[in-house]
């Protein structure tokens, strides 16, 4: 058995890895999935979902990434909403869930490695604005800062944004974004993700901003 965990601790260079990998490397034992079991029991590796794993805390060589098994667990998808507008400075509370959105239906797992949530978005306005980009070594899918504003002002359903006097209240008080990170966003991606959204949610949100960026500018 320490032969085997060695064996597939050098084959997988990250920290996740699938049932195939699994395989691969037992393909020495007669039965495999009873290997399997034992290595769940010993806390050795853990399962995230059906066909997923990753590596118990003794054999972890860095942190797994979350944002990287949001990709793989429900796909295709990419970090957005809350979480992303966390990662990238514009609201300042910890986000526990992993927020994406999907070009397929709303889904939500609860794993040993946390929650993760998807919206779904339609095809057009699910390919525009995502990059990648990379934690320990790990590189994953996630919205831009501009694009994780808009998928979360279009899927909050909390807030119908027919009104532009009340985007500031929830934009600075409910979600609690600085009025500085807003004047920092690209103007000219915003408004090119607003083309896709065809939106008269997303247009208000536009026409609000553009307020800010011309305070700004003045």
């Amino acid at each position: 058995m320490i032969d085997f965990i060695t064996a597939l601790r050098s084959k997988v260079t990250g920290e996740v890895f699938d049932f195939q990998v699994l395989m691969d490397v037992l393909s020495i034992y007669r039965k495999p999935r009873d290997v399997v079991t034992r290595l769940l029991a010993g806390g050795i590796i853990i399962r995230i979902k059906k066909g997923l794993y990753c590596f118990g805390d003794a054999l972890r060589r860095r942190p797994v990434s979350r944002e990287y098994v949001a990709n793989l667990i429900y796909g295709p998808s990419y970090v957005s909403l809350e979480y992303a507008m966390h990662y990238h400075g514009l609201i300042p509370e910890q986000v526990h869930t992993v927020t994406s959105v999907t070009s397929k239906r709303s889904r939500g797992f609860d794993t040993p490695l946390g929650e993760f949530s998807y919206r779904m978005l339609s095809k057009d306005r699910y390919a525009v604005g995502q990059i990648l980009d990379s934690t320990e070594e790990t590189a994953f899918l996630i919205a831009t800062p501009e694009k994780a504003l808009i998928d979360k002002v279009w899927t909050d359903s909390r807030f119908d944004g027919t009104r532009i006097s009340e985007f500031q209240e929830y934009l600075i008080d409910d979600l609690r974004i600085e009025m500085d990170r807003l004047g920092e966003l690209d103007s000219n991606l915003m408004r090119e993700i607003c083309k896709v959204y065809d939106s008269a949610k997303i247009r208000n949100l536009m026409i609000y901003l553009k307020r800010i960026w011309g305070a700004n500018n003045a």
